[in-house]
């Protein structure tokens, strides 16, 4: 209901209640305006974007507080993350209501964050944390649209994949305190990350039959996906590998620091990249993870396609596969022509019988 009545002091009155029953006026010098305003509103109920004047003043800050109370259902690693990027994210816009953001100001946020040194990587995960507090803001009803989209979004960050020698990996290997090595084989020869590595527990490895099965990660907590449990077959002499330690040790973790107790992924890095200081040719940049990518270059290298590597890697689907790996396929083009350069030259054959 909407009406727009004149005052004795001359000024014009506009109302109309929402869909709750509440009220809202404006008070404007000439008629025209009030209806204007109306007319606004009543345009933006009919699109579905209609606001309340008093909702939409909302700042991020407060609004980010409300925000993470919801969120928090979610593992705790996962809400400790979003933590962190929203105490950039109100360094930079806290203050600001949520419909006074405006998508050039995201861009120029993002900028600012390149030129302070932040990776590609860390600045698109925090432009996609500002998406999500946004995008929950219009699905709560406070402001219409988000100014967040694919046009504000930085690049992403591509993975650079550091293969290393087979040679390199077993200089790794034997650089690692005692208990820790079996951390280098799970990543090389079975694809794990570095929170499963330091969390597999011998009750998670058939060593008859030659499978690991994750099912949690550090600290103890499950893996996030169902890709990420899915069993990966391992051959004998790696099961003898791996059961050093709790044979040693009767650990109920296969890595181990140097009294037979659990290690944290923190930890392990720090001893990695001692190790890694003392191996020829590896750039300071290369990370445990990089050891993965070594395990996909072995499968790679047999010959094994996109499928098997997939589910051997762990990967939701083959494109994040083949985006990442898709260059170690060897002679893809020359298999290209070969099959073109078959059906030609079948038909050569053909006409030369005929000529002849």
């Amino acid at each position: 209901m909407a009406s727009i009545q004149k005052r004795p002091d001359g000024r014009w009155r506009a109302r109309y209640r929402d869909d709750a029953g509440k009220e809202h006026a404006r008070h404007f010098a000439r008629q025209k305006e009030a209806k204007a305003w109306l007319d606004e509103v009543t345009a933006s109920v009919v699109a579905g974007t209609y606001v309340d004047p008093k909702t939409a003043l909302t700042t991020v800050q407060e609004w980010s507080v409300i925000w993470l109370k919801g969120y928090e259902n979610n593992r705790p690693s996962t809400v400790r993350q979003a933590k962190t990027h929203l105490v950039r994210i109100n360094a930079a816009f806290g203050s600001r209501a949520l419909k006074s953001v405006r998508p050039s100001e995201v861009k120029a946020w993002t900028a600012k964050l390149s030129d302070e040194g932040l990776a590609d990587s860390t600045i698109y995960a925090l432009h996609s944390r500002m998406g999500q507090l946004f995008s929950d803001a219009v699905h709560d009803g406070l402001l219409p649209k988000s100014p967040l989209s694919r046009r504000t979004a930085p690049k992403a960050g591509e993975q650079r994949p550091y293969v290393a020698t087979t040679k390199q990996v077993w200089a790794l290997h034997d650089a690692m305190p005692d208990g820790l090595q079996p951390a280098v084989l799970l990543a090389a020869f079975a694809g794990l990350r570095v929170a499963e590595a330091v969390a597999l527990r011998v009750s998670d490895v058939d060593f008859m039959r030659g499978i690991v099965a994750p099912a949690i990660q550090y600290p103890g907590v499950e893996l996030k996906t169902k890709e990420s449990r899915t069993p990966i077959p391992i051959p004998q002499n790696l099961c003898l590998e791996l059961s050093v330690n709790h044979t040693r040790w009767g650990s109920e973790t296969l890595v181990t620091n140097a009294w037979g107790r659990s290690i944290s992924p923190h930890r392990l890095e720090h001893y990695f990249r001692e190790a890694r200081a003392t191996v020829k040719d590896l750039p300071e940049g290369f990370r445990f993870h990089d050891l993965r990518h070594y395990f996909a270059s072995l499968l790679i290298a047999q010959g094994l396609d996109v499928k098997v590597v997939q589910k051997s890697l762990r990967h939701s689907s083959a494109k994040t596969t083949l985006d990442t790996y898709g260059h170690m396929w060897p002679d893809k083009e020359e298999s290209a022509r070969a099959a073109v350069s078959q059906v030609l030259g079948e038909r050569l054959s053909l006409r030369t019988e005929r000529l002849g």
